[in-house]
């Protein structure tokens, strides 16, 4: 099926509908996001990526139907792994929870963006220049080692690039006030702290897209699926993030999966030019990872001494 461009702005259009229903109708107003609720929106998204894969197997076929879930998996583990650093974020800069949402909300709107920009890119170079896919699985590779052996650092914000040139030009406030991101202060137009925890939530994704972008480059080329698994995963990342926030520190040994997937995954690219590993392979191989890594973070928890 030749993907044309009222499928593309049919797509666009739900993606745009969603998400003002969520901020403009279900938390309009600022509250503290319970776990019953984070479940059940949870339960929403993957439920419309569930049905959208079904369309996908329906109009496209089994093959691109299996890349589109290979895909969403791949981003959504991927994704667990940004949780931490929001957890950091928010502690770091004690924001109330009832906030939490606002940031998110637009810090993954401006996710979407920047995630599109990547795929076109990414799609565009690999069919011009072939032998970027082997640079793309030996970054994946390196990043999967890096990953296994680096230690979690603690947030600093005044040494995040992105925080440190916007307060060059525009200055800041000390004070949070509510949940906005920029107040009036004697006629003077400032940002609060909490607009500077949407740009380190904008630059963390940022940082984590240039991973998960190659990994997914590894399983499809077609950039519909790509951007569409990208998407759905990063839509349910807010809701993800609420009911699991309290529980995450459990999981111990979820790095060292996130950790064998991405090495997996950049084998795959760098082996493609002579043994391909079909897309249903990898896709057994990555959720028995994700799997593994969860059941050995219940069957040998984290002691107080680790």
């Amino acid at each position: 099926m030749e993907i044309n461009g009222f499928v593309w702005a049919g797509f666009l259009l739900f993606v745009l509908l969603m998400l003002a229903l969520d901020l403009g109708v279900f938390h309009r107003k600022s509250h503290e996001v319970k776990i019953r609720e984070a479940l059940v929106w949870s339960a929403v998204w993957i439920s419309l990526a569930m049905i959208f894969n079904v369309g996908v197997y329906y109009f496209m076929g089994k093959e691109k139907a299996i890349e589109f879930l290979t895909g969403y998996v791949i981003e959504k583990s991927l994704s667990v792994d940004n949780l931490f650093v929001f957890i950091m974020v928010f502690s770091y800069f004690n924001v109330d929870t009832k906030y939490q949402h606002k940031v998110l909300f637009w810090g993954i709107l401006g996710a979407l963006v920047m995630r599109a920009i990547f795929i076109f890119a990414g799609v565009a170079l690999i069919q011009q220049f072939h032998w970027i896919i082997y640079v793309f699985g030996a970054f994946l590779i390196f990043t999967g080692i890096k990953m296994l052996v680096q230690k979690n650092e603690e947030v600093a914000p005044d040494k995040n690039p992105l925080v440190r040139l916007f307060k060059r030009f525009f200055p800041v406030t000390d004070t949070m006030h509510g949940d906005r991101f920029f107040v009036k202060i004697n006629a003077r137009t400032v940002a609060t702290p909490l607009f500077i925890v949407l740009l380190i939530i904008e630059f963390t994704d940022l940082i984590f897209a240039v991973d998960s972008i190659p990994a997914i480059l590894a399983i499809s080329t077609d950039t519909f699926i790509i951007f569409t698994s990208n998407v759905f995963a990063i839509l349910g990342l807010r809701a993800l993030y609420f009911a699991l926030a309290g529980i995450a520190k459990l999981f111990y040994y979820l790095k060292y999966g996130l950790s064998a997937i991405l090495v997996f995954v950049g084998v795959k690219m760098v082996i493609a030019g002579f043994f391909k590993i079909p897309v249903l392979y990898s896709l057994l191989i990555i959720v028995s990872i994700l799997t593994l890594s969860v059941l050995a973070s219940v069957i040998f928890p984290k002691t107080e001494k680790e």
